[in-house]
């Protein structure tokens, strides 16, 4: 951001201010000690600023032409939705809202618009009313930001305060009087300021946090509360009265075991407490610094789904405001007297109304206003809106209305109509919006499925009713939409809504990724897009755009443009983010590339890749700055030679010796290329460029070149022009437009400003941008200018940028006058309303074009594939037949000519078989020797194990040039026994205390249950009483009639089930209400929490050796904790010696290092010394060599070399038996093992090769002293000597530095281990402390274990007896319950009886006696015992009970009656079920003295248990009382032991008159932060006290007001059982209990029986339905027999009078053939007999048929 115009606003800080600029991060006192002199004289009330001179106007550099007044604001049409707070109420009809550098007040009923300029022109950080609306802040951002109270409705700046914070404000808030503002900073300082605001006075300031901040509030009830939130905390401010005056305390919330959140709205209540939101959506209660409850919806839902933005309380009510778009309500009282019911610390609740406003809506932010006696509430939507909404939640509440909407987020693309004073825009909320800028007015919009990215408004030549826009977007589509005048279209004439509708024309998807830039080309035939995907598509420009083809560009696309007209050729320059530039002419808009893809190969391209040159002229500019220095030296000596020469003083003149120059910076290329931001053509085939990263700050004049590399990403093309631009180097330009009239040239900068250069007929040069006009317009964080458009006449500028807004400017010159223009919108198309809705596509996954391309192009490929495969198939079929015609003329032929299977094959893969036997093999040996290698491998581990691993190395470091060493501590290393005993002990718990945890534990769990078992017992009870209640499911058909019945029984079953649920939800209620009632000795956990910490922190610092010191369970020493400090203590040794060690070993290494280096460099000498004389040599440093101490794990380093040739030694030593001392591989053995350098053979070999150097070229030399050398040769050979000299001066030095760099290093390290060994003596001196402490708790072990023991066993003992008392209590428990049950029982059976009986029953009395007549029964199971001989019949006799009656035995005086015998006159029913009854009552009574009795012994052995566990306690505290004094001995005995701690005198502060002390037995070692935190203890503790004090106050306050409330409420509740009692004896009489009464109230059984006595009379009539069915069909069966019957008598009748017949025809033969046919008529007679006997059989079952007909006839009737 350039300096200028905040320079020229901003005022010079008063000396106050300056003051306040010193204290960082402190607090100022409201009343500071001034003199007289000193006080600041107060402000009139009457005074006002100037806004001429308040606000921040345009700034002009000097001597340029443009005026001030260049642009004129004129209006906004966009809203900054996104800020957290933007929208200020100032009346019902007014609204503020920020908008870049200008705060607008728009009249919401007209859009008139009134802006406000900020001071400093650095942005605006937030604005708010006064509570009175006659005055708003705007707080500014910037260096040294303003807030600045302007009135209303006049709108002049009456306040300015300077110095609250350093960059910006973030948020500020008036108190409820509006006497106070408050105002809170952003990073770095974060500074909360209170303001006196009238007087422009600092009240009180502190830090708010470390991190952001994002809002800060008044208390509306206590003016000297405030509360802040941000990132991650939340703190409550204080304005409290000290003795050094008015401070500003602040507490910060602790979370606890809530997560952390982000708090950004919140409220303090009434009573202090203090509501907020999260991020997750649910509420926090604070209260006294911490998280009282965590508020949600039933079942665990958040109150919002999303973060909370604002929370509310207004008229005792509290609203939430959600991300989620809903606004609740919720019951204050509720909120505010929540208490957590489980560790979880949620509280349920359900919202009172609530206000969900849509699906896309979300919400940052609403403020009451009052429009005719009605409130109403105005809300910023985060989605481009303002809101107006009626929060009164009753049925005559107004529905939501949207007052203004705009775009949501930053405006990524602007076109302007080439006709008309419309203008469009799209952004990422998926909107294009219509404007027309003449008007101020919003024309209409259109919504897609995704984000627009790009726009272009077609020229002339393309539509010339100027209504066609093109549009891309984020997903690759374009869209061309067209703006028309609807009232235009035939037949709609004055029927439409709007003034201009906008119809989608065409769509297409050219790309994969965002569309970026989109150009027409001058003649209009060809239309570019371009994308993130890196390609360029190029489309035909005609009613519907076709597509020509696209090429592909190294990086994703910036920008377009086409050459201007007045070039030869149309082409097209395209620049890519990654720093390219691509130049390609227009293709042939008639010739498509379509065959098989879209892509263009052959299309001629020129590439330029952009090669940093920003270094190189930097170091141009600092050699031209050296050189001038250079000059002005040497003119000013020559000047003062002068001078001298002149006063006639003699002085040399000499040239200075010229200082070392600092070297040049070094020329600095980006790893990643700077990204190109804009362009635009100067010349064919040249053009500018903007660049943003490392290479802004220069416009770069390029050109394209004809030849270079073929592959664009190994050029590397530098600008031929560079201009640089003052103050752009971090505010690079993003975009360039270009004015006519008159020629300017406009840039937007990234911070949201905006540039005017003047250009001339020259063009672009260096002079033309040396002069510009400047004005901050959009904001200035986020405000980066995205689109600069002039309107069609060059009479309006238009800027729209990433903070959302939308700026429009008349640009006039001084002849001008400003015009009312008005809008002409474009008429329709001719045929636009016949024609239909174009599809669009709403997929963002859908193919582009050159997808969908290639996919044809796959598919067409496939099916060709698939063709070639069909022949393929064909042609091997054909030669499969061919092959089997062959095999079977093979086999036709003789054997001795056919082939055999295998000649047939041609591959035998002979080789693949040899490899894999070979493989085979290699596996096979490996085998082999598995078990062999394994060994040795084994063998090899426990020798390095055992000898090498268990010891480190000590080694010694030698200096090169002096007699400084340095060794490593010598050291073993840790065996992994000794870290496995470390683990196990940490992993040590005392036995002892966790003994008393599971007591302790034990007794809770106890008294938990005890109270919670009467409430489960009675749900269980409930719970099978109301599934007794439950009716059965019939599944049995039913009429309507009794399904209503039913449904009717299940109403009443439900109601009754909703009645005892109800019943025993209230006494559980009751139950908890009572449970959560303290006890008298109850005692607050937090408090006994509080008082242990502050005994632990009250800095109580007691002598070991007091009397009254007492040992606390951790502090206990024994011999497993003291063994424990005491490893700790010799593992911490350890790893401080390992890590000295590691870095002496780094030095060996290091040393190393260097004498290879030395080596190298002594060669380089050596061989610069052989092309030198011997008199010229300097003496070469020697070599430092290693030591062998310096290497000692070469010791037992051995290679395979080595051990071959040891065999090979050994081997010869057996053959030969040589003395080793002259055997050569012995010598090659010593020489590997004691390690005498190789190096030194190879070092003989230099030598000696650098020794035949010199010998030659001396004899070189020699013969070159022969021939006279020319002067050419002579000069050369000079030049050759100087240079061997100089690298040989350098070289040898180089070595000297290595050797005195080590040589530093060495002392340095060994100066550090000396300090080491100092540390390492008090340790040693520590260890033998802990073993001398080790051996006397080891005497004491023993005693100490058989207490320990002797506790654990009574512990133990304790547990038994504690569980026996709790199983007793269990039973004892379960013996009340059976008791209560069989009371209940007998209550039950008595209620039972006078139901029986009825009312005025003479009988009742009789009977009554009859049921309370005691009967005892006397078993005789003990005479059964002892008879056993008896015989069956007499132990059944003796198993019947023998009735006593009580008359019998006890003699009573009662009246005595037979009960054997019923009354004369009673019911024998009813006699009998009082006999029944009375046998029911005795076993109850029986059972129930059993019960009794059982429960009495209980009682006994708990008291028994109880005493018993007494003793036991008892024991134990003596036991612990021993312990207790054996650990004070133990610890005397310890303190006996002297302790080494070593002092400086300087730590000595106990000093007689100066000297030393001889006696320091009555001396105390106290370390400094200890006594430090002592002296802050005594402060702290006295601000405790004075806090408690004041709690403890408003507690008492609070105590008698319960007691004043108790009161109340028990005279309220006394007055309201005496009207209920009342109430009941009026309407019933007596009291009675209204549980019964509502239990009672509902007879089910009786119910039940109606519903099932209906069932039986609909079965009945369903089976007797069924038998009339049956008769029915009996009947006809009946009829059908009588049929068949009839017909069977007429046959009979018929066989009959034949029978007759042809008896009579026998009788006539029979008198002449007698004796013939005697047989044939026997046997005749016994079949006629045979079926007359049917026949008398068939007419009874006829007559019994009849009888049957009959009787049912009878009974149907």
């Amino acid at each position: 951001m350039e300096q200028e115009p905040a320079q020229d606003a901003e005022a010079e800080p008063s000396g106050a201010e300056a003051k306040l600029d010193k204290q960082d991060n402190t607090q100022i006192s409201s009343k500071p000690e001034k003199s007289p002199a000193e006080v600041k004289k107060k402000i009139n009330e009457n005074f006002f600023y100037t806004y001429e001179d308040v606000y921040s106007g345009p700034y002009v550099t000097n001597d340029t032409e443009i005026s001030t007044d260049l642009l004129v604001f004129k209006h906004s049409f966009g809203y900054d939705c996104t800020r957290p707070v933007n929208l200020m109420v100032m009346d019902r009809d007014t609204v503020g809202y920020v908008a870049g550098n200008q705060v607008i007040l728009q009249n919401l009923s007209t859009k008139h618009q009134k802006h406000v300029r900020s001071s400093c022109g650095g942005g605006i950080g937030f604005i708010t009313a006064h509570p009175s609306k006659e005055y708003f802040a705007v707080g500014e951002k910037g260096k040294k930001p303003n807030i600045v109270i302007y009135t209303y409705p006049l709108v002049r700046p009456y306040r300015i305060l300077k110095g609250g914070t350093e960059v910006a404000y973030v948020f500020g808030d008036f108190n409820r009087t509006g006497s106070l503002l408050a105002s809170v900073g952003s990073s770095p300082d974060y500074m909360l300021t209170i303001w006196d605001w009238t007087q422009e006075e600092t009240l009180l300031r502190s830090k708010a946090f470390a991190q952001d901040v994002y809002k800060v509030m008044f208390s509306a009830e206590n003016e000297e509360h405030l509360t802040t939130g941000g990132l991650g905390h939340i703190k409550f401010w204080k304005m409290a009265l000290t003795l050094t005056g008015l401070k500003l305390q602040g507490a910060l919330g602790r979370f606890g075991k809530t997560a952390v959140s982000d708090i950004i709205g919140f409220v303090e209540l009434p009573d202090g407490k203090v509501v907020s939101g999260t991020e997750w959506g649910n509420l926090l209660l604070w209260e006294g610094g911490l998280i009282k409850v965590e508020l949600c919806q039933v079942g665990r839902k958040p109150c919002h789904e999303g973060p909370i933005s604002q929370l509310i309380f207004d008229e005792g009510d509290l609203y939430s405001v959600g991300k989620d778009g809903v606004i609740r309500m919720w019951n204050f009282e509720i909120v505010d007297t929540a208490d957590p019911v489980d560790d979880t610390g949620l509280v349920e609740m359900e919202p009172m109304n609530e206000l969900w406003l849509g699906k896309n809506v979300s919400l940052n932010f609403i403020t009451k206003i009052h429009d005719q006696g009605q409130s109403f509430w105005l809300a910023q939507d985060t989605s481009g809106s303002i809101w107006k909404l009626d929060l009164t939640f009753s049925n005559m509440s107004h529905d939501p209305e949207r007052v203004c909407t705009f775009h949501s987020g930053g405006i990524e693309a602007i076109g302007v109509s080439p006709f008309t004073c419309l203008m469009a825009t799209t952004a990422l909320d998926r909107t294009v919006r219509i404007y027309d800028f003449s008007s101020n007015s919003q024309l209409s919009l259109i919504k897609f499925k995704q984000g627009g990215t790009a726009l272009a408004w077609a020229p002339a030549i393309v539509s010339p009713e100027g209504g066609l826009i093109a549009v891309g977007f984020e997903d690759g589509v374009v869209r061309m939409i067209e703006v028309y005048d609807p009232t235009l279209l035939p037949g709609h004439e004055g029927q439409a809504n709007e003034i201009a509708e906008i119809n989608l024309k065409q769509v297409f998807k050219p790309h994969a990724a965002a569309v970026t830039a989109l150009a027409y080309e001058p003649k209009g035939y060809v239309f570019a897009t371009g994308s993130k995907d890196k390609t360029v598509f190029f489309f035909a420009v005609k009613n519907e755009y076709r597509p020509i083809g696209f090429i592909c560009v190294p990086g994703p696309v910036q920008a377009l443009q086409w050459s201007p007209p007045s070039h030869d050729k149309s082409t097209l320059l395209i620049l890519c983010e990654n720093g390219f530039a691509v130049q390609v002419p227009a293709p042939h808009h008639g010739k498509l590339y379509t065959a098989t893809t879209y892509h263009i190969v052959d299309l001629p391209t020129q590439y330029f890749h952009f090669y940093s040159v920003k270094s190189q002229i930097k170091l141009k500019d600092e050699i031209a700055r050296r050189e001038k220095e250079k000059e002005e030296k040497e003119k000013a000596r020559l000047e003062w030679i002068k001078q001298q020469k002149e006063l006639g003083i003699e002085v040399e003149e000499t040239k200075e010796e010229e200082a070392e120059e600092e070297p040049l910076p070094p020329v600095y290329i980006p790893e990643e290329p700077s990204p190109i931001l804009c362009g635009f053509y100067s010349a064919p085939g040249k053009f500018w460029l903007s660049l943003g990263g490392y290479d802004s700050g220069f416009l770069y004049h390029c050109e394209f070149s004809h030849g270079g590399e073929e592959d664009p990403e190994k050029r590397k093309d530098e600008p031929f022009e560079v201009i640089p631009m003052k103050n752009t180097e971090n505010n690079p330009i993003h975009r360039i437009s270009f004015c006519t009239q008159p020629p300017l040239m406009f840039c937007g900068m990234q911070d949201g400003s905006l540039r005017a250069y003047p250009l001339k007929e020259e063009g672009i040069s260096e002079g033309a941008l040396k002069d510009y006009w400047y004005l901050n317009v959009h904001d200035n964080d986020n405000g980066q200018i995205r689109g600069i458009c002039c309107s069609h006449d060059d009479g309006c500028l238009i800027t729209c940028g990433g903070d959302g807004n939308i700026f429009t400017f008349d640009l006039l010159s001084e002849e001008e006058v400003p015009k009312e223009l008005k809008v002409m919108i474009p008429p329709p198309r001719r045929g636009l309303e016949k024609e239909k809705a174009t599809e669009d596509i709403k997929d963002p996954d859908a193919y582009n074009i050159e997808e969908y391309k290639q996919k044809e192009e796959h598919e067409r490929k496939m099916k060709e594939a698939e063709e070639k495969k069909n022949k393929k198939r064909e042609e091997l079929s054909a030669l499969r037949q061919d092959f089997v015609l062959l095999l079977q003329k093979n086999q036709e032929l003789p054997k001795h000519m056919q082939l055999h299977r295998e000649e047939f094959e041609m591959d035998r893969r002979i080789f693949e078989e040899l490899d894999r036997q070979t493989l085979q093999r290699i596996q096979l040996v490996q085998k082999q020797l598995a078990w062999e290698h394994e060994k040795q491998f084994i063998g090899l581990q426990k020798l390095q194990k055992q000898f090498q691993d268990s010891l480190e190395f000590t080694l010694t470091v030698h200096a090169i040039q002096s007699n400084h060493q340095i060794s490593t501590y010598s050291l073993l290393t840790v065996s992994e026994k000794y870290a496995q005993d470390k683990k196990q002990e940490d992993s040590k718990g005392a036995v002892h205390k966790e003994k008393w945890t599971g007591l302790k534990e034990a007794e809770q769990a106890e008294e938990i249950s005890r109270e919670t078992s009467p409430v489960h017992r009675g749900s269980v009870a409930f719970e099978n009483e109301a599934e007794s209640l439950k009716t059965p499911d019939v599944q049995k058909p039913t009429t309507r009639y009794i399904e209503s019945r039913r449904q009717k029984i299940r109403r009443l079953i439900e109601k009754y089930d909703a009645l005892k649920a109800k019943i025993m939800k209230r006494r559980a209620e009751w139950h908890e209400l009572y449970k959560s009632k303290p006890r008298r000795s109850h005692e607050n956990s937090k408090d006994a929490e509080d008082i242990k910490e502050a005994r632990e922190t009250i800095g109580c610092y007691r002598l070991k050796s007091a009397t009254n010191y007492t040992l606390t369970e951790d502090e206990r020493i024994n011999t497993e904790k003291k063994m424990m400090q005491l490893a700790i203590l010799e593992d911490l040794i350890h790893k401080t010696k390992v890590n000295m060690n590691k870095e002496i070993v780094s030095l060996r290494d290091l040393k190393v290092s260097t004498i290879d280096e030395i080596k190298s460099l002594v060669k380089e000498v050596k061989s610069i010394q052989a092309n030198l004389d011997v008199s010229e040599h300097l003496p070469i440093p020697p070599i430092p060599q290693l030591h062998p101490d310096e290497v000692p794990e070469k010791i037992v380093e051995c290679s395979s070399d080595v051990l071959l040739k040891f065999r090979e030694e050994q081997e010869a030593k057996a053959e030969l038996e040589e003395p080793l001392e002259g055997c050569a591989s012995f010598r090659a053995f010593r020489h590997v093992f004691l390690k005498t350098p190789p190096v030194e053979e190879g070092d003989a070999m230099v030598q000696t090769g650098d020794a035949s150097a010199v010998v030659t070229g001396k004899q070189e030399a020699y013969e070159m002293e022969k021939v006279e050398p020319t002067e050419m040769e002579l000069e050369i050979l000079m030049r050759e000597k100087i240079k061997n000299l100089y690298l040989q001066e350098t070289l040898i030095k180089k070595i000297n530095t290595l050797v005195i760099n080590f040589d530093a290093e060495l002392r340095l390290l060994r100066h550090k281990k000396l300090k080491m060994d100092v540390q390492m003596k008090s340790a040693d001196l520590r260890c033998i402390t802990c073993c001398e402490e080790l051996l006397i708790l080891k005497k004491l072990e023993i005693h100490e274990d058989l207490l320990e023991e002797q506790i654990c066993a009574i512990i133990n003992k304790q547990e038994d007896i504690h569980s026996k008392l709790k199983s007793c209590l269990a039973q004892m428990e379960d013996r009340k319950s059976e008791i209560v049950m069989l009371e209940e029982r007998e209550k039950a059976l008595y209620a039972s009886f006078e139901a029986s009986l009825g009312e005025n029953n003479e009988f009742a009395d009789v009977l009554t006696d009859i049921l309370k007549k005691e009967v005892v029964y006397v078993e005789k199971e003990e005479v059964r015992r002892k008879a056993g001989e008896q015989n069956e019949n007499e132990e059944e006799d003796d198993e019947k009970p023998d009735l006593k009656t009580d008359e019998e035995n006890g003699g009573s005086e009662c009246i005595v009656f037979d009960d054997s015998v019923c009354p004369e006159g009673c019911s024998e029913d009813l006699f009998l079920n009082t006999i029944q009854l009375r046998q029911q009552r005795i076993g109850i009574e029986k059972a129930l003295q059993e019960e009794k009795k059982a429960a009495a012994d209980l009682k006994k052995e708990y008291n028994a248990l109880a005493i018993k566990a007494k003793e036991i306690e008892t024991s134990l505290d003596i036991k612990n009382r021993e312990l207790e004094a054996f650990q004070w001995e133990k610890l005397h005995k310890l303190n006996e032991l002297d302790v080494v701690v070593p002092l400086r005198l300087h730590q000595v502060q106990c000093l007689d008159d100066g000297e030393m002390p001889r006696d320091f037995s009555q001396t105390l070692v106290f370390t400094n932060q200890s006594l430090q935190y002592l002296k802050k203890r005594i402060v702290d503790l006295r601000n405790e006290k004075l806090m408690q004090r004041e709690i403890h106050k408003k507690a008492k306050e609070q105590h008698k007001q319960l007691i004043q409330d108790k009161k109340e409420m028990e005279m309220e509740i006394q007055g309201l059982e005496e009207r209920c009692n009342n109430l009941m004896m009026e309407k019933f009489g007596r009291l009675v209990d209204f549980e019964e009464v509502q239990v009672h109230s509902v007879n089910i059984p009786r119910e039940q029986m109606k519903v099932r006595i209906m069932e039986k009379e609909y079965e009945h009539f369903v089976e007797l339905k069924e038998w009339e069915e049956k008769i029915v069909v009996l009947q006809h069966q009946l009829a059908k027999l009588t049929r068949e019957n009839t017909s069977k008598l007429h046959q009979l009748n018929r066989f009959c009078h034949e029978k007759h017949q042809l008896e009579t025809e026998l009788e006539s033969l029979t008198t002449g053939q007698g004796g013939e046919f005697e047989g044939t008529r026997s046997a005749d007679i016994k079949e006629t007999a045979r079926l007359e006997s049917r026949l008398m059989h068939m007419t009874c079952e006829v007559a019994l048929l009849r009888e049957e007909v009959s009787q049912g006839r009878v009974d149907e009737m």
